[in-house]
């Protein structure tokens, strides 16, 4: 598949509406002398039809004036604008051009061009031509369309007027997004689809293939990468499935063809109209949005479960932009559990839906594009911005800022403001984040043998026969699990507190579960201890839970820790700088 050459039989009037990268004879060249300086005006041929609406942009004025651009050279036109007169004519102004080959190595007139005019609505009138009638030649599929060669095209809404006028056009665009293969099932029957958004240098359009397409095309289509497409069938978008800025999509059919393109050059990566996150509190809820900023802190992933009793994972990240401001975005699904957060990563996400839940806050859809560290000066000059100065800006955050896997609070503590504060002593419990180190673990007593129902955790009592009972059920079974309820000791610089971590934390603090430690008891006690030496004396951020607690007519504080993670001493380091730049001033 080539793009549109000499010789090819190219109607000039496709020039009145888009240029395309196309070889052309400088046929002629006049100069026009006016108030703002010489300008060149140019009649172009095709080697079949000439037309003379060309005009020199004045940034190209040394091709002719250094003997470059001259009657009977090849020229390859790149790039133009249109502008209508207000007589109705049509005057194309080259934009960007390329010398081929001189007039002496073309040897001179190449071909009889004819010339011809064109106006604004000879595309339009062309359709209801018949072929001869148009141009000369053949059709041997009897369209009555005027152009039966293949020629290259943008993903815009100028498809639009093209699909009236070319049997078989082609884009060549780059795929920022495809979705999984999806199924239908109604009273009309059932089905397969999948989608995927394209991209060129003038906007973006969205495809989709159903049924046999979906099996010739989806392994075929990958994101990032660059395609010739054509014969796809055009039709207005259907606003409720797509975010893209463009009235039009595709739909792909038996006779439609995806090709890979090797010749990515000026194919963008993708197209964004990134809001700044300041912006947000003024736009409408629900709005669809293109955003980037700085992915400061992600939560781990958690599980929820649907209104419709599907379970989906979750994450939430918050990103900061230059505006100093930060929001929290929800990804889901694999988009969720594939998410690094690591290095504090540029996010760029594009077609999310902006929300009034805790504030202001943003979901990423099915549709939406999720980029990490994308290639793109945006992602340039933020990362430059925040390695400078945005990590240690005192931003203020558009969102409620609450963790996603256990609801707690990211308000970061030293041990002794525990007691300082009386933290926990309310009607409420209240969460806190520290760094702290664990300097003693209570191991005696930590596992013990519960009921191996999956909906229950109670103790059982061993039978002595083989078999052991859980109250709560009013079953005996044939064995049961281990579960941990693990007490630790931690300190930071300044104090000590005692928490309570319950199985899953205590699984990450341990680096084992609960059932490898329970065998490890049972059959090499020199190992059980040794994991628990491992364990002491390292350090962690702890999210927890404080509440006053009554036990034997006592009350305490007790602190459960919600969260276990590893430290990210780089952006410690930063949180440590900018409490120290607060202090200063």
């Amino acid at each position: 598949m080539q793009r549109c050459t000499l010789y090819e039989n190219i109607p000039l009037c496709i020039f009145a509406y888009k240029i395309l990268p196309s070889l052309c004879v400088c046929q002629n060249i006049r100069k026009i002398t006016g108030d703002t300086g010489p300008r060149y005006r140019l009649i172009l041929s095709d080697g079949q039809h000439s037309l003379s609406s060309f005009l020199l942009a004045t940034q190209l004025n040394h091709l002719p004036e250094d003997n470059l651009l001259v009657p009977n050279c090849v020229c390859k036109v790149k790039r133009t604008i249109t502008n209508s007169l207000s007589d109705g004519r049509i005057v194309v102004i080259v934009l960007d051009m390329e010398i081929l080959q001189s007039a002496e190595e073309t040897g001179g007139k190449i071909g009889n061009p004819t010339l011809y005019t064109v106006d604004s609505m000879d595309l339009l009138k062309c359709s209801c031509m018949k072929l001869k009638q148009f141009k000369q030649g053949s059709c041997s599929e009897g369209v009555t369309t005027c152009f039966v060669d293949t020629y290259i095209v943008s993903a815009d809404s100028l498809l639009s007027v093209y699909s009236m006028c070319i049997s078989r056009w082609t884009i060549r665009a780059r795929v920022t997004n495809k979705s999984s293969i999806r199924t239908w099932s109604n009273s009309k029957g059932e089905g397969k689809l999948f989608s995927f958004e394209t991209v060129d240098e003038s906007g973006e359009i969205k495809i989709t293939a159903f049924n046999k397409e979906v099996d010739r095309f989806f392994s075929l289509v990958e994101q990032g990468k660059v395609y010739y497409i054509s014969k796809a069938t055009l039709k207005v978008a259907n606003k409720q499935y797509t975010t893209l800025k463009n009235d039009y999509e595709m739909t792909l059919h038996a006779h439609s063809s995806i090709v890979p393109c090797d010749d990515s050059q000026g194919v963008p990566t993708l197209h964004c109209d990134f809001v700044p996150i300041a912006e947000l509190e003024n736009r409408d809820s629900d709005t669809i949005i293109d955003v980037i900023g700085v992915c400061t802190t992600a939560d781990d992933v958690s599980r929820i479960t649907t209104k419709t009793s599907r379970e989906v994972s979750k994450r939430a990240l918050n990103l900061i932009d230059n505006s100093g401001k930060v929001v929290a975005v929800t990804l889901w699904g694999e988009e969720a559990e594939k998410f690094d957060g690591s290095g504090q990563p540029v996010v760029a996400v594009k077609g999310a839906r902006l929300s009034d839940f805790g504030g202001r806050s943003l979901s990423a859809l099915f549709s939406s594009t999720v980029m990490v560290n994308p290639d793109i000066p945006e992602a340039f000059r933020l990362r430059a911005w925040y390695d400078r100065e945005g990590y240690a800006l005192d931003s203020q955050s558009l969102t409620e800022t609450r963790s996603a896997g256990s609801g707690a609070n990211m308000n970061w503590k030293t041990l002794s403001d525990i007691k300082s504060e009386q933290m926990g002593h309310g009607e409420k419990a209240e969460y806190f984040t520290c760094l702290a180190t664990v300097v003693y673990f209570r191991k005696d007593n930590c596992l013990y043998q519960a009921c191996p129902s999956a909906d229950c955790n109670k103790k059982v009592t061993d039978q002595q026969n083989g078999l052991y009972r859980c109250e709560k059920c009013n079953r005996e079974f044939p064995n049961f699990k281990y579960r941990l309820i693990l007490n630790a000791n931690l300190a930071d610089f300044g104090d000590n507190q005692w928490v309570t971590c319950f199985q899953e934390t205590a699984e990450v603090l341990l680096g084992h579960s609960a059932e490898t430690l329970g065998q490890l008891r049972d059959t090499d006690e020199a190992a059980f201890d040794e994991v628990f030496q491992k364990a002491n004396f390292t350090t962690h951020i702890f999210k927890n839970r404080a509440k006053l607690e009554t036990y034997n007519d006592e009350c305490r504080v007790k602190v459960t820790v919600m969260e276990v993670q590893p430290v990210d001493h780089r952006e410690y380091s930063r949180r440590l700088l900018s409490n120290i730049r607060k202090l200063a001033r």
